[in-house]
């Protein structure tokens, strides 16, 4: 797909791995929508790139059609979605003061998975009336997962659960939405250097670099926003979901 006037929405768009996805397809000639629940930083990033900044919690049905129809009404709708809306947390199942609060394991799921698929099925929605560019394609969805996906650590039940459903639902959903031209795609990333990881001291960071094979450094936000573009770019990819992760994998334990 030529992105160059296209309407775009990058949730989680205020900041990291969003943000950078927003800029990069901001420079590609692309109308984004910066949506994220922080309204006052998507409105700094939107202002930079020259988009719209749309206050969002995409894990409620009603924010979310509310942004939607709002990014709609500025760029049209958009053939371009790319969820990067998440939340990470590090918590036990058994814990010293006890079980894990089972709020906190819904709220994991709500937000990384639920939002998800919310923004999907709304913007895809829309997506599956839009008239077909060359090749018959109508729209393009990115979800981002995570390398826990796979290879979970303790303290990491909820995200990686929440993450492992982003990747089950990847190939169905491409599969069903196929019939309307729409792809459906995801970045499973490794350690990235984005503001959560960034707030560690430096010495934890140059540790966590350590664990990765080559390059062995956090990985870059731009790096995964170049990833992003390749796969709206390549219409012969859907369905799949690739780890950006420096062979993170192949670490020992």
């Amino acid at each position: 797909m030529l992105l160059k006037g296209q309407a775009a929405i990058v949730t989680g768009g205020a900041s990291g791995l969003g943000a950078a996805t927003a800029r990069a397809l901001a420079a590609r000639g692309a109308k984004v929508a910066v949506c994220d629940l922080n309204a006052a930083l998507a409105e700094t990033t939107a202002r930079e790139i020259g988009g719209v900044a749309v206050a969002c919690d995409v894990a409620d049905a009603a924010s979310a059609e509310a942004a939607i129809a709002k990014a709609a009404a500025a760029h049209g709708p958009a053939r371009v979605l790319v969820n990067c809306a998440g939340i990470g947390v590090a918590q036990r199942v058994v814990g010293r003061e006890g079980p894990m609060p089972l709020a906190d394991f819904e709220k994991v799921i709500r937000i990384n998975l639920i939002g998800s698929f919310n923004m999907l099925r709304l913007a895809t929605a829309a997506m599956s009336k839009l008239e077909p560019l060359d090749g018959g394609e109508r729209g393009v969805v990115i979800n981002t997962a995570s390398v826990a996906a796979y290879d979970g650590q303790i303290g990491q039940a909820a995200y990686s659960a929440s993450k492992g459903g982003i990747v089950g639902m990847t190939l169905p959903i491409a599969r069903e939405l196929a019939q309307f031209g729409v792809r459906v795609l995801t970045i499973a990333p490794g350690l990235f250097l984005t503001p959560l990881l960034g707030s560690l001291p430096q010495e934890a960071q140059d540790s966590l670099a350590k664990a990765i094979p080559f390059p062995a450094r956090l990985g870059r936000p731009d790096e995964y926003a170049a990833l992003a573009l390749h796969m709206i770019d390549n219409p012969y990819l859907n369905g799949e979901v690739v780890r950006l992760d420096a062979s993170l994998r192949m670490a020992p334990r």
